[in-house]
């Protein structure tokens, strides 16, 4: 038996499904529970590589929710994760517009998980409202299917993914996405919280919008160079 299906049998003896979480033709995610202890963790079946999730199981940050297992095979993905509990930035906005100060902090902590990810060479490819939690006063990256490692040897990526408006524009075959890409992605979702649009329906005013401005340029030359960078002028 391949560590796949290993990790499948072991969940399907040792944890209940509470719920599906997301479902489409290439993924399913659930709220799985483990009958001993009573916890509850999020179980991902994607057509994907593992190799991003492998990185991730010796990372500790509580920007990133912490990987348990992972199996991989014929191109399936299986992954056992912490359960982040909190509200998506999604439905925190669909309150309102966010302050100056709430936008500053959670982009500070979110600097923190993205750096996290891109320090063992991975590029997350889809950052939005929907993939960041907040756990209280706690921000938490989620969702990795769409990440990558970075190919010093490759021009572009083997596969276009991410989401309309934040995917930025080296993500549609104009060359390979590295940590840049989620420094564009990153700018969007600044605008988003303080504007409610996309920076090219209207840009934020003042010194948000020069942020946004520096982090949306079309060439990631005249990006943010890595999102240290970013957080130093949050």
């Amino acid at each position: 038996m391949n560590i796949y299906d290993s990790l499948l049998a072991t969940v399907e003896q040792e944890y209940d499904t509470v719920k599906v979480l997301k479902e489409s033709e290439r993924s399913r995610i659930s709220l799985v529970r483990h009958h001993a202890s009573g916890s509850r963790f999020v179980l991902r079946q994607f057509e994907g590589c593992a190799e991003v999730y492998k990185k991730l199981l010796g990372l500790s940050s509580p920007h990133l929710p912490r990987i348990i297992e992972v199996g991989e095979a014929d191109g399936r993905t299986v992954v056992l994760e912490e359960y982040i509990m909190g509200d998506t930035l999604a439905f925190i906005l669909e309150g309102g517009l966010l302050s100056i100060k709430e936008t500053r902090g959670i982009m500070r902590q979110l600097c923190r998980g993205v750096w996290g990810l891109h320090s063992v060479g991975a590029v997350h490819r889809d950052i939005k409202p929907e993939n960041v939690m907040l756990r209280g006063d706690e921000v938490v990256l989620i969702d990795f299917d769409a990440s990558r490692i970075y190919k010093h040897e490759q021009e572009t990526d083997t596969q276009i993914l991410g989401t309309n408006g934040y995917a930025a524009p080296e993500q549609y075959g104009l060359s390979q996405s590295d940590e840049r890409a989620d420094i564009y992605a990153m700018g969007v979702l600044l605008n988003i919280m303080l504007t409610g649009k996309h920076p090219s329906k209207e840009l934020a005013a003042g010194y948000m919008g020069r942020i946004i401005q520096r982090c949306t340029m079309v060439n990631p030359k005249k990006r943010f160079q890595n999102v240290l960078q970013l957080m130093e002028v949050m």
